[in-house]
Parts: C-alpha cells; structure tokens; sequence
C-alpha cells in the first residue's frame, strides 16, 4: 500500500498546480474576447485597403521611382512591388512569448520548419525573422539552414500598428537590399475560441491583382498624383498585413491557452479524485491493519 504522506503531498502537488491552472484559464478567457473582438473588427479594414489598392493599381500603370523621395526602403514602393528569382526567402515566424498554450506554437514551428527544408532541398537560402521568444528560443536551440535574424519580443505580448511598422521597415529594407527576395509571414488564423489553422501569407514583393475595368470609378482622382498616393499606400498595406497577421496570432494564442488550460484543470480535478479515493483505501488499510495487531496482541495475553 502507498504511504499515505505521500499521497497527501501528491494531492496537495495537484492542487497548486489546479489552482494556477485555473488562474491562467480566467486570465485567458478574460483577454481573447477582446482580442477576438479586435481581430475581427479589423478584417473589414483589411478588405477594404486590398480593394482600393487593387483599384489603385489598376490606375497607375507603369511604376516609376522618378519623382518620389525614397528616404527608407519602405518608401521604394517599384521594388517592393517587383518579383524576381528566389534565392533567399525571408519567414517572419510569429508565436508566442509564453508556453502553456496547447501545440500552438510548435504547430507554427514545424511549419516553418518545414519551409526551411524544402528551400534547402531546391538551394533557396533561408532567414528567419523571429517573433516571439518560443520563435527565438526554437531556432536558436536546432540546427537548420537558415539564418536567424533579431527577434521582435514586445510586440509579441500586445500587438500594436506601431510594432507592425518596425517589422515592415525591417523586412521592406532587407528586400530592397537584396538580402531577401520574398517573405512570407507564418501565422494562425482565428476561426473561433475552439480553432485556428496555421496559415502562410505572401508579403514580399506585393502581389496584388489590379482591379477589372467595370471596378474602377473614372471618376476618381488621386492628389497630387497616383505614384505619390501609391507611395503611402503599400507601405500601409504591408504594414497592415503584418498588424493583422499579428492580431490573428494573439487571439489564436489565447484561445488555446484557454482551452489548454481548461483541459489541465479538468485533468489536475480527475487526478484529485483518484488520489482521494487512494488516500481513503491506504488509511482504511492502515485502521485495520492496526485493528488486526490490537487483536493480535489481546489473544497472545
């Protein structure tokens, strides 16, 4: 039989970890609906940029950086428009700066890992744009054939525009550079509180279908000219891409933080019940075997 301080530490053990279970479960699950509340409230936005920008496109015809004053290479937008031979892709892997999230992480990990060996495999250099210290922390730890480039840790915790912006420049100067030749943001995609899948977003170059003919009002007219108009919009789009991109991945992350942490309550209160149950057998065992020595001992006299 189980010694039966042993079994009560164990059920103490289980209920301090229920309690912190359950603590970051109400933590969750007061944070995602906000978080659900935002990512969704920002995809009609999202959607209305992608159809101006199309219309957009459709208007200005040839690109030209004649004219424009390019200070960032965010402000570039001809280049960043242009596509050319992939000799080094760029993924903007974003996760989480904390665990116990369920396989959230790991699912976008494997993906970008994934990536990596198949840009191997075809001779395509890799460079990893980490977001988040699981990010950090993975690619920092295996070896692979990539390069790993500065991690974004704050924004991971509260995704802002502002934080959005940084990575833009950043990528959109690597790009212009030379250094990459396309990037790709691995995210999730919130679907509800109970789902999300791991999805792979174009960024760079923008790819971007021009509008049809019957879509573009001939009336519009864009001040002081389309180029310059053009020029604030793709630093926008890119920028907001990368902010929806992170606003899908915190909801998708405390969603599953959530029900991760539900399951780990649920478990930790099983787990109390069986010890219980365990505990009242040992001390019944112990009550009789002393009650078997007490008669033992009053037959021997």
């Amino acid at each position: 039989m189980p010694n039966l301080k042993d079994i009560k530490t164990r059920i103490s053990s289980v209920q301090n970890t229920k309690k912190i279970t359950k603590a970051m479960k109400m933590v969750a699950a007061a944070k995602v609906k906000k978080a659900e509340y935002t990512v969704k409230a920002a995809r009609p936005f999202s959607d209305e940029l992608l159809h101006l920008f199309r219309k957009l496109l459709a208007t200005v015809g040839e690109y030209s950086v004649s004219g424009l004053k390019v200070e960032k290479g965010l402000d570039n937008y001809p280049v960043l428009l242009t596509s050319r031979e992939i000799k080094a892709e760029g993924l903007l892997v974003i996760t989480s700066n904390k665990g116990l999230a369920g396989a959230y992480n790991s699912n976008i990990i494997k993906a970008a890992l994934k990536r990596v060996k198949e840009n191997s495999e075809n001779g395509i250099k890799t460079i990893i744009y980490p977001v988040g210290q699981k990010a950090v922390s993975a690619f920092k730890h295996k070896n692979g054939n990539y390069i790993l480039k500065k991690g974004y840790l704050a924004i991971a915790n509260e995704p802002t525009a502002t934080g959005a912006n940084i990575i833009a420049e950043d990528i959109a100067e690597d790009f212009v550079n030379g250094e990459i030749d396309s990037i790709d943001i691995f995210t999730t995609h919130f679907n509800n509180m109970m789902s999300y899948n791991v999805v792979a977003w174009e960024v760079l170059p923008v790819k971007v279908e021009k509008a049809d003919e019957h879509e573009v009002d001939p009336l519009m007219v864009f001040e002081p000219s389309a180029h310059s108009v053009l020029q604030q919009l793709v630093p926008m789009y890119i920028t907001n891409s990368i902010y929806q991109a992170l606003l899908e991945a915190n909801a998708s992350e405390l969603a599953s933080r959530m029900t991760a942490m539900s399951a780990a309550s649920n478990n930790a209160e099983e787990m109390i019940n069986t010890l219980t149950v365990d505990y009242n057998k040992a001390r019944q065992w112990a009550i009789t075997q002393e009650l078997v020595e007490i008669v033992s001992g009053a037959n021997s006299v």
